[in-house]
């Protein structure tokens, strides 16, 4: 009896002993974790204004809280709200975009002022002396314009509400940009004696929910900027396309450095194979022109998804049909990303 009992004693302390150890790492998390662990979307901690005005992070979510984080560069505080004379004659958009093979949306507004406006700055660049601007110049214009910015970042605040992860909120920009239809705009400019369309700055192709390869390329980029990703824009001459590049250690675009991401339509990022129409593939090395600096993209599911739907493609050209086995693949990544038709090139 003295052995049963001396058993159920040492057994009691080691229970004992093991609640303590939980209650200590619940009171260590409670009460001494680093607080840089709470933090929104963003980065910004809990209770404080975000680098962006006029965003507040109040318990995980950032809101706009004028009266005190103030309000950015042109606007003015207005009913607690920022107001700027492009605020005006306001519509709602939706923008469709696909997580974790969820369809959901964000509904998100914007003013016919603002469009207007940014449909009437110039579209060229004029240097003194003999510089000649490059590509990546025109491309830095369009993203890089300030009251543009700051029209658009309520939008980039609701994809860092949406989702913790850098990860998630990158793919979030990915897919609304490539759900956005694909189509040229109704706008032109004088060249000479005809009328051209003319590119669209990303304000207008939110606007317009309508973009080509190059103006969709140009949003994406933005969005992901402000994500705080390291972004490029690929350009293959050969076959007159843009896409878009992530900074990613494994699985970049010919050795750029780059995971490539089609914005024309919905596709897998790392998805360098597609198929355009008139069966076209890219296959021309890219000018890569460089966005922004930042963050990479880590290692994503997606890279392994993709190269399945490389295999998948290999295997239709090669014997012209699917297996059970490979249809049921192609079907399950088809509804995961809300994969569809042919491809724009453009």
């Amino acid at each position: 009896m003295k052995l049963r009992g001396g058993f159920l004693e040492g057994k009691f302390l080691l229970i004992f002993a093991v609640v303590l150890v939980f209650l200590g790492v619940f009171l260590y998390i409670k009460f001494f974790a680093d607080e840089k662990d709470l933090v929104c979307g963003d980065g910004t901690l809990y209770d404080e204004c975000s680098l962006n005005k006029p965003y507040y992070c109040k318990d995980g979510i950032l809101l706009q809280n004028p009266p005190t984080c103030g309000c950015p560069l042109g606007f003015n505080e207005k009913d607690g709200s920022c107001f700027s004379d492009l605020m005006q004659q306001e519509k709602t958009i939706s923008l469709q975009y696909i997580l974790n093979g969820e369809i959901k949306k964000i509904d998100f507004v914007v003013y016919d002022n603002a469009d207007s406006y940014f449909s009437n700055l110039p579209r060229e660049i004029n240097y003194q002396g003999n510089k000649t601007p490059s590509r990546v110049d025109f491309k830095l214009k369009f993203i890089e314009e300030e009251k543009q910015r700051n029209l658009i970042l309520p939008l980039v605040a609701e994809i860092q509400n949406l989702a913790e992860s850098k990860e998630d909120q990158a793919r979030i920009a990915v897919s609304i940009v490539q759900n956005i239809e694909w189509g040229d705009s109704n706008k032109t400019i004088k060249f000479g004696r005809s009328y051209l369309n003319y590119s669209r700055y990303p304000y207008e192709v939110l606007y317009e929910t309508r973009g080509l390869c190059g103006e969709k390329s140009q949003l994406l980029a933005f969005l992901l900027k402000e994500l705080g990703f390291e972004t490029a824009i690929f350009y293959n001459n050969a076959e007159n396309h843009e896409s878009v590049g992530i900074k990613c250690s494994s699985n970049d675009w010919k050795e750029t450095g780059y995971c490539f991401v089609e914005t024309s339509g919905p596709a897998i990022i790392s998805d360098n194979s597609l198929v355009y129409s008139g069966n076209v593939i890219l296959q021309s090395m890219p000018d890569v022109l460089k966005i922004s600096e930042g963050n990479e993209l880590g290692k994503i599911r997606e890279y392994s998804d993709a190269e399945n739907m490389m295999k998948i493609r290999e295997k239709i050209q090669n014997d012209g049909m699917l297996n059970f086995y490979y249809k049921w693949k192609y079907e399950r990544l088809k509804k995961k990303y809300g994969l569809g038709g042919d491809y724009q090139i453009g």
